[in-house]
């Protein structure tokens, strides 16, 4: 590209339609310009192209802006001339920023975009990613410092946000980081299926409140994991172990769930669970989901009954972090290239371990210490979250012939 002749900054607007580039670049062909950098955006029909060129020394310029306009007239479209020095390229952005809603409000748009400019940070580009189940933008921002310590900076400055104006805001390091997720491991109970399975049990033996109350207890993280499992599990002893499958059988994912799974595994990232739960009752939705990991608590059954007892190692916060460390290896991946996704003061470990961690529908302890908080009950905002757009999921789908949108309540 020739580094000499006069820097013009086009912009052509209007409604889109086919041919538009093409006619514009043709003209800028017979005057012998270079292109320099472009970008194009089209918004509910109407077209804005970008273009910055060079105009060769022995060009003119007059003519050429007298063409294109001629020629994006002719279309129904109005053309903006700005010649000027050219600037130095932009750095990378360093973070996205995700903004997610039943309804993202302007009002809540301009507290991020104010929050932002309050840090020092500029927004570089701005695009829809999902209209459905939820409203979803992601921001691509480049921070002041451009260091590590602006991933605090960013999640205080746009976290008392969320409550304020009903949106979920998640802060990602931009760039090959976010991109190069390999991984993504799930809470399995109230994250992946709707509600807890040792309930589901208890109900057999009548234990359903008692049971419900010391969940409600150790998810807040007020007792220890193991110390609740025991007292849980105590209260199933004597029931057979038929009621296992039928549990199972009345196991409900998470609405997103299966598009979720089906979507990592297209774009080849590992999925797992690791549940402190049982492996009797989700082995068989690990395997109908294709999972790449199952780790789960064991209960003891003798002679065809529980005996309130679970064998092994409790699957508490620590033994959580401790699998998802152990998938990593055997993937031979990085823990930043790692996602866990939990609801429970139980998935405290597993989320700080992982690259990312993202808090669903979470209790207060874990939405505190989570890279990102979804509140919405939708398990495939977790998608948007990594900067997979709604069109690319349902174009996946449509192809597979397994689209499919379920009117929302």
């Amino acid at each position: 590209m020739s580094t000499t002749g006069t820097p013009a900054l086009l912009t052509v607007t209007g409604p889109d339609r086919p041919g538009v580039t093409a006619r514009v670049m043709a003209t800028l062909a017979d005057h012998g310009a270079d292109l320099v950098d472009v970008e194009q955006v089209v918004v509910n029909g109407h077209l804005s192209l970008g273009l910055m060129v060079r105009v060769g020394e022995d060009a003119d310029a007059v003519t050429l802006v007298r063409e294109l306009t001629d020629q994006v007239t002719d279309l129904g479209m109005q053309l903006e001339v700005q010649f000027d020095e050219l600037a130095p390229p932009p750095a990378p952005s360093t973070h996205a920023v995700v903004l997610l809603g039943s309804a993202v409000t302007a009002a809540a748009f301009s507290a991020v975009a104010g929050a932002l400019a309050g840090i020092g940070a500029n927004i570089d580009s701005i695009r829809g990613i999902a209209d459905y189940p939820v409203t979803g933008l992601e921001l691509l921002v480049s921070t002041a410092g451009r260091d590590a310590a602006d991933d605090t900076r960013l999640r205080e400055a746009l976290a008392p946000l969320s409550d304020e104006h009903g949106v979920d805001i998640s802060v990602d390091r931009a760039g090959l980081a976010r991109r190069a997720k390999r991984l993504v491991v799930f809470d399995v109970d109230s994250t992946l299926v709707q509600g807890e399975v040792i309930e589901m049990l208890a109900a057999h033996a009548g234990k359903e409140e008692e049971v419900r109350a010391v969940t409600e207890r150790a998810m807040r993280g007020e007792i220890d994991f193991a110390q609740s499992l025991h007292e849980r599990v105590a209260t199933l002893a004597g029931l057979p172990a038929t009621v296992i499958d039928e549990v199972a059988s009345g196991i409900v994912l998470t609405p997103g769930a299966r598009t979720t799974i089906r979507t990592l595994k297209r774009l080849g990232i590992r999925c797992g669970v690791v549940s402190g739960g049982f492996i009797q009752v989700i082995s068989g939705l690990a395997e109908e989901l294709g999972l790449d990991f199952a780790r789960a608590n064991t209960l003891e059954i003798v002679d065809g009954r529980l005996t309130g007892r679970v064998l092994g190692e409790v699957v508490d916060r620590e033994a959580k972090a401790r699998y998802l460390r152990e998938f990593a290896d055997e993937l031979g991946i990085r823990l930043s290239q790692t996602v866990a996704v939990g609801d429970g003061a139980n998935d405290i470990d597993m989320l700080t371990t992982a690259g990312l961690g993202i808090a669903f529908c979470a209790k207060p302890a874990l939405r505190e210490v989570a890279d990102a908080s979804l509140s919405a009950p939708f398990l495939d905002a977790v998608l948007f979250v990594l900067g997979i757009t709604r069109d690319e999921i349902e174009a996946a789908d449509t192809a597979a012939g397994t689209y499919r949108r379920v009117p929302l309540a």
